[in-house]
């Protein structure tokens, strides 16, 4: 399993100190926005998101971050964090960091993503995983998902031990994994992918998906490494409408995604078991509920 603590904590001195580099931002007042296993974010004069690295693995993605964000952002449906500060790595801190803007919204868990919300969910992702984007924007360019999140080889067994970690896997849950174990070879990565659109990545405001958060993992991947949020997020009674708004999806997708939601709502609640978070272990355990509803 990984290991939780942060290698670099970003208190508010230091964020204050990292911050300060920029005129428009020196000197304003923080306030800690949120705590991940990627960053550490702050929110500086309630207008710019700073998020500093916690580990040296991220470093990787935050350099993906800064050059394919700029890109892909006057693209899509909803905001996403388009960084306007860029900190470079130096002996005060050894690793790449951003600031943008902040985007009004509540975590996706905190709010019932049916209705509407479902189907903007579906609209961004249809417009994310287009081909025509992905000729556009080079995608070939863009590397392949480093964590072979569609690969059921790697996932169903990295999600049935994550699944018993938590003490919850149920008769449901292994009949979807044992199904999905014979999904072979994997499918070729030929899409955008945000990577890592678990629960607390997009944003609601007043009842529309306002923006898509934490794109460490963007990569040329499967649509079934987003299309997660169908079984993690939105209820039963709104998939349809969700489906109708995407589009076209086969069988074999859906079912990868409804793995991959199974491995990020166990990986989520174990993360926020150890890290005392009781809202988001309830909001990820939720999203497990979903995934093994059909």
């Amino acid at each position: 399993m990984p290991v939780w603590d942060a290698e670099r904590v970003v208190d508010e001195r230091l964020a204050a100190s990292l911050a300060g580099r920029f005129t428009e931002t020196a000197g304003r007042p923080l306030r800690l926005l949120a705590i991940g296993w990627d960053r550490t974010v702050w929110l500086v004069d309630e207008r710019w998101v700073f998020g500093f690295p916690r580990r040296a693995v991220v470093a990787p993605g935050i350099e993906r971050e800064l050059e394919w964000l700029p890109r892909l952002a006057p693209r899509l449906p909803a905001a996403i964090t388009v960084p306007h500060f860029v900190g470079e790595p130096d002996g005060v801190f050894p690793w790449p960091f951003f600031g943008s803007a902040f985007i009004p919204g509540e975590e996706a868990m905190n709010v019932d993503c049916g209705g509407r919300v479902a189907v903007d969910l579906a609209e961004f992702l249809r417009v994310l995983h287009s081909p025509q984007l992905a000729a556009d924007i080079g995608v070939e360019s863009l590397p392949p998902d480093g964590n072979n999140r569609a690969d059921m080889r790697v996932r169903v067994p990295y999600t049935r031990e994550r699944l018993l970690e938590l003490g919850r896997l149920p008769a449901a849950a292994e009949r979807i994994l044992r199904d999905a174990e014979r999904l072979q070879p994997p499918p070729k990565p030929h899409t955008i992918a945000h990577g890592d659109l678990h629960l607390r990545n997009p944003l609601v405001h007043a009842g529309r998906l306002s923006g898509v958060l934490d794109w460490i993992d963007v990569c040329r991947g499967d649509p079934s490494l987003d299309l997660m949020v169908l079984w993690s997020l939105v209820p039963q009674s709104a998939r349809g409408d969700f489906l109708r708004a995407y589009g076209d999806v086969d069988e074999a997708c859906l079912l990868r995604a409804r793995v991959i939601a199974l491995m990020l709502g166990a990986a989520l609640a174990l993360w926020a078991r150890d890290q005392r978070q009781p809202q988001v272990e309830s909001a990820a355990l939720a999203s497990i509920d979903r995934a093994l509803r059909d």
